[in-house]
Order: structure tokens, then C-alpha cells, then sequence
């Protein structure tokens, strides 16, 4: 498992769009998820210690979120090959466990990941209402463990700021987790 953090937010960056599949059923692009005053975009994953140790948070912060007009979509991107905790069975028993409420859906030819340059799990990709890239940060500062309950909620804060401004912060830090699983080729 290598660490990886993520790049700099390229603010202005356009969302590219995508068509993927739901654990729920359902296929979902960029009009299907967004909501009035911007959209989350989320690289994660089943089996990253990194993702494991904010799913809760992830959960809690996104509900909130919604309040505020923001949209989110969860992507799974790595190839379960090697790591089976990523299947598409597991997914969809990971988000029904933690009742996730936005979709959790199938990048399976990783070709969205690589549209927006995710590099690892969890990676964050926070657009205002016209989708232009406000925020590419850490969720708050947890790792591998969860940090303590108080800390500053990075990620909530920079989209809350993003739905009543159309900015993001410009002082960011990097989200860091485990590098997307690429297939072989």
C-alpha cells in the first residue's frame, strides 16, 4: 500500500462528465447528481485503511451537505483483481451497511479516474454550481485512524464555503490515502 497524496486544486477546472453504474440499480452522470449549488465528486474505495477511517465522517458530512444545495456521487475505480474487498458484491453491502445517501458507483475501465486525475483513495473533487474545481483537500486530519471527535472538518467547511460563494478556500491540504489500483496493461 503506497501513500499518495493528491495534487493542488486546479481551480476553474471543468467536471468531465461520465455514465456509470449504481450499486442501487440505477446509472448516474454529471446532471444526475449535482445539486443547485455544487457537487462532490469521491474517489473510495472498500478496502483502504484511509477511506475506512472516514467513511463515517463521509457519511455524516455529505448528508449535511445537502442542506446546503451540494450534490455527491461516491466512485470505486480500483481493480478488485487483487484486492476482492473492492468488488462490485462488496460495494453494494459496504453502502447499504453504511447507509450511504449518495450513489456509490462502478468505474470499471478507470477511465473517469483517470479524466480527473484521481490518485488515490479517498481523493476529493469539490465543484461549484457551474463545475468549476473549488476544492481538492483532505476530508479533516485523519489517516489511517479517524482523528478525534473536534478537529476542523476541511472538506465541509471548503463546500459549505463553495455553496454560498461560488469559491473555494484558497489555503487547502492535501487529501492523502492509498493509490488507485490500476488494471495491468
Amino acid at each position: 500500500m503506497v501513500s499518495t497524496p493528491t495534487p493542488v486544486c486546479d481551480f476553474g477546472w471543468k467536471a468531465v462528465d461520465f455514465d456509470l453504474p449504481g450499486v442501487d440499480g440505477k446509472r448516474y452522470n454529471l446532471d444526475a447528481v449535482r445539486g443547485q449549488n455544487g457537487l462532490l465528486v469521491m474517489f473510495i474505495c472498500n478496502h483502504c485503511p484511509y477511506v475506512k477511517a472516514v467513511i463515517d465522517r463521509i457519511v455524516r458530512d455529505t448528508k449535511e451537505l445537502k442542506q446546503y444545495g451540494i450534490g455527491s456521487i461516491a466512485i470505486m475505480s480500483n481493480d478488485p483483481t487483487d484486492y476482492p474487498e473492492d468488488s462490485w458484491d462488496n460495494m453494494v453491502k459496504i453502502a447499504r451497511e453504511k447507509q450511504f445517501p449518495f450513489p456509490y458507483v462502478l468505474d470499471e475501465t478507470q477511465a473517469v479516474a483517470r479524466a480527473y486525475g484521481a490518485v488515490c483513495t479517498p481523493d476529493f473533487f469539490g465543484f461549484n454550481a457551474q463545475l468549476e474545481l473549488q476544492y481538492r483537500g483532505r476530508l479533516d486530519e485523519s489517516r489511517k485512524e479517524t482523528a478525534p471527535e473536534g478537529v476542523r472538518r476541511d472538506l465541509f467547511e471548503a463546500m459549505k464555503q463553495i455553496a454560498q460563494t461560488g469559491q473555494g478556500p484558497r489555503e487547502q491540504i492535501p487529501s492523502i490515502g492509498c493509490s488507485i489500483k490500476w488494471k495491468a496493461e
